[in-house]
């Protein structure tokens, strides 16, 4: 990957990104809840968490048209991506019922983060 590049796929990361957690999110809860939902049934945690990952979707998707206008918001989804899935990690292995996890929600954040810091211009 060149420099040329790199601002392209960034974009193309951010759209997609932007999409999944704008649309993509409760439908995997419902598709594979053991993997993405972390309670059964309706919860409010799940709308609570929703809410949020559709919010920054939005604005990832802002971000899109001029990644570099938007660095702390992409820094703030990789570092808060990583700190998620962290945190959701050791939840799961602590919690053998939640093992699924480590295949869902918490490879998700991790994968998100690792595209956008990867995509990310040096300084």
């Amino acid at each position: 990957m060149n420099d040329s590049t790199r601002p392209r796929l960034l974009q193309f990361a951010l759209r997609v990104t932007g999409e999944i957690f704008t649309f993509a999110v409760y439908p995997l809860t419902r598709i594979w809840p053991s993997g993405w939902a972390w309670h059964t049934g309706q919860s409010e945690y799940l709308t609570m968490i929703v809410g949020i990952y559709a919010t920054l979707g939005i604005f990832l998707l802002t971000a899109a048209k001029d990644p570099l206008q938007h660095r702390s918001l992409i820094w703030f989804t990789v570092w808060s991506s990583l700190v998620h899935g962290g945190i959701m990690a050791v939840q799961a292995i602590l919690n053998p019922e939640h093992i699924g996890h480590l295949y869902g929600d918490v490879l998700g954040l991790f994968i998100v983060a690792g595209i956008l810091m990867g995509l990310m211009p040096g300084k």
